[in-house]
């Protein structure tokens, strides 16, 4: 099985550490326990030459470090334009099979701007002909749209996305087979979208670090060669196997509010004071669980005959830290992380390692807290307007206050669709 993270970024791209490079992220995907990662801005110059430098392409269209640890050509472009007299921001994520494919890439988008300022660059195209563009280039570019559904930049987003792939894509659509469903959804809330039954749904984290907290939080399942040419097919043809999601409340945009003001509100809420924030009356951030809602026109908890399966974790490092109530960085956290790796993969001890192993090397807290992790049985304070949701593991005084003032505001049904009705 390869466990593969196709959304990365480099050390030039904005808000990143300078020590992202591709020996660090080879270290700590071994770390996570994941198979294949992309390469992330192939279009920056500097992280061209690094990918040239540190890479060798073998002819699979997979390109390796000297020990043998596997990538692929891989990076992001922001699209900001004006369409039906309404600007638009879309993330995509560009796949690519050989480093001559990707130079030419970069020449195609040096004639509409500039690719040397960030590693995410922005262009001023509209979504169907970048497409256009990119498979005027080579069949075998793969553009995924990417965080979907998150507001500010996604092909759905809130705030500047569409109603659906065909009405961004536009003739197009017939050239996008995957979305990126983005940490605030997962793929059973994408069931809810008919139009989505075309398209593989893909996970990855769009990670601006090294760190495993970060790199490899979600990633997606393949049963295949180690080829460019069959991952892109399995993307293609919905052969996916499968994915690991964090739970999406933990996500920043999970659920409607308003950041300056500590709001969080449900779809429901927000809906009956016209989107507005109740204290400062401004207009609120619109979340993802909002747009699935507004678009959706299957009930919640519709599944698909062939729905592939997904796995919902937290990070290690997220487990250890709220239990510890330490940072993720700090050397209590780290020093716990450790005892535990050295029974495996992050990714093998959050979804297989016996429960009885893992409490031989740790405490007895932490290895509940594992436990219920791999159960899917956290308690989640949901994310909201930039702000990662809150893990609740301990229970103490000020998180059952926290969470007990934003249950009163929830009905029965809110409840149980944020999986909280068991615990409140």
């Amino acid at each position: 099985m390869i466990i593969a993270d196709l959304h990365m970024h480099g050390k030039y791209s904005r808000a990143t550490s300078k020590d992202l490079v591709f020996e660090s992220i080879e270290r700590y995907a071994k770390l996570k326990g994941l198979s294949l990662v992309g390469t992330g801005d192939f279009t920056h110059p500097k992280w061209r030459e690094e990918i040239g430098n540190k890479l060798h392409d073998d002819g699979r269209g997979i390109l390796t470090t000297n020990t043998g640890f596997p990538f692929l050509l891989q990076t992001e472009i922001s699209l900001i334009y004006k369409w039906n007299g309404r600007g638009r921001k879309i993330h995509n994520v560009v796949l690519a099979p050989s480093l001559d494919v990707v130079d030419q890439i970069t020449e195609a988008l040096l004639k509409r701007g500039r690719v040397d300022y960030d590693g995410r660059p922005i262009f001023g195209i509209p979504c169907p002909e970048f497409v256009e563009m990119m498979h005027s280039i080579s069949k075998d570019i793969e553009v995924i749209p990417a965080h979907a559904w998150t507001p500010w930049f996604g092909v759905f987003g809130s705030e500047s996305g569409f109603d659906s792939l065909k009405e961004c894509f536009e003739d197009q659509a017939k050239n996008i087979h995957a979305i990126e469903t983005g940490i605030s959804s997962t793929p059973a809330m994408n069931w809810r979208i008919p139009e989505l039954d075309e398209y593989s749904l893909v996970s990855f984290s769009d990670s601006h670090s090294y760190w495993p907290w970060r790199m490899g939080r979600e990633a997606t399942l393949f049963d295949c060669k180690m080829t460019y040419k069959a991952i892109v097919q399995a993307i293609r043809n919905r052969e996916i196997m499968g994915t690991i999601e964090t739970d999406p409340a933990y996500g920043k945009y999970h659920i409607d509010g308003h950041r300056a003001c500590d709001v969080r509100l449900q779809p429901a809420q927000s809906r009956e004071l016209k989107k507005i924030c109740p204290k400062c009356k401004k207009g609120l951030t619109i979340g993802v669980l909002h747009r699935i809602e507004e678009l959706a026109t299957r009930e919640d908890g519709y599944k698909p005959r062939d729905a592939k399966p997904f796995y919902t974790l937290l990070p290690l490092h997220e487990v250890i830290a709220n239990v510890l109530q330490k940072g993720l960085g700090t050397k209590a956290v780290q020093g716990e992380a450790t005892k535990l790796l050295g029974l495996g993969s992050e990714l093998n001890i959050l979804m297989h390692t016996p429960l009885d192993e893992i409490e031989k090397h740790t405490t007895p807290a932490i290895a509940q807290a594992v436990a219920m992790n791999r159960l899917g049985k956290v308690p989640m304070l949901p994310g909201y307007d930039g702000e990662y949701g809150i893990p609740l593991f301990t229970n103490t005084d000020e998180e059952k206050t926290r969470m007990e003032n934003y249950l009163t505001k929830l009905t029965n049904k809110e409840k149980i669709q944020l999986g909280l009705s068991e615990f409140y």
